[in-house]
């Protein structure tokens, strides 16, 4: 039989002050939560209202999760008197290994992270970028999917994009075409000028202002070459181009105006 005396001997050294700690460790981990769930909602709607990215708003929501649960934990097992200072020298040296063996990884998710932040894209845009170009379709925290114009799908890591030159040709709602024309030394540079700006004055999708250059840029080794720019709308650009560019052609042609293949006069001289 138990002792009486040994029996309240354990329920006040042991069973009355583990209970308690044991209440006050599940205490702070449930009130813990809670206010780590209020933190959240407040965070993600000073985000939101920011305007941030709904990607980088649920990121920013995970990794801060992750964090307070980890602090909640430790601060629950530090109530019980487990010795929490090696438990979190241990999750710093995991930390520290994890973020050496994944030191491509991590650059990628920082320029993600970078690139919603700053927007030097948006999805639907067509940018040339780490040496592809094509339409984004998705912005994700360590690679971006392009679309090429052949509808092929270019996965690229986002280091490799934040780290060089990032062309945006849909930033602006307008762009100007540069386009070269040759004629021969012999034809009429003013017939050919006038044929060019009648064309392009034709088209409704060429804009009057900024007004249509045409001049001539160059006297090249076996043409004169003209500068065509006009301005469009940014979605029209490649379609004015190829219009322009046929209706040019054939227009030259019906008027008798060459463009003539790169060639070279040899003059020989005779000694006797």
């Amino acid at each position: 039989m138990l002792d009486p005396s040994n029996v309240q001997d354990i329920i006040d050294v042991y069973v009355i002050p583990w209970g308690i700690n044991i209440a006050m460790a599940l205490a702070i981990f449930f009130v813990g939560r809670w206010i780590a769930g209020i933190l959240l909602n407040v965070v993600d709607k000073m985000l939101n209202k920011a305007g941030m990215d709904k990607m980088l708003v649920n990121f920013v929501h995970s990794i801060l999760n992750a964090l307070l649960l980890l602090f909640i934990i430790i601060a629950s097992l530090d109530q019980l008197g487990v010795n929490t200072t090696s438990f979190i020298a241990l999750i710093g040296a995991a930390g520290l290994a994890v973020g050496l063996a994944l030191q491509g990884s991590l650059q990628n998710f920082a320029s993600g992270v970078l690139l919603i932040i700053f927007r030097p894209f948006k999805v639907g845009h067509f940018i040339e970028a780490a040496g592809v170009s094509g339409v984004v379709e998705e912005i994700g925290i360590f690679s971006t999917c392009l679309k090429t114009g052949d509808n092929r799908e270019i996965i690229v890591p986002n280091g490799a994009i934040y780290g060089g030159t990032i062309t945006n040709n849909s930033a602006r709602d307008t762009r100007r075409i540069d386009m070269v024309f040759g004629i021969g030394y012999d034809d009429d540079i003013k017939k050919a000028k006038e044929i060019m700006q009648g064309i392009l004055d034709a088209d409704e999708r060429v804009h009057k202002e900024p007004a249509v250059l045409i001049a001539v840029g160059e006297l090249a080794d076996s043409s004169v070459n003209f500068n065509v720019r006009p301005w469009v709308n940014a979605g029209d650009y490649w379609a004015v181009k190829f219009d322009v560019t046929e209706k040019i052609k054939l227009a030259f042609d019906d008027a008798g105006i060459s463009i003539p293949y790169p060639q070279m006069d040899v003059h020989v001289n005779k000694t006797e």
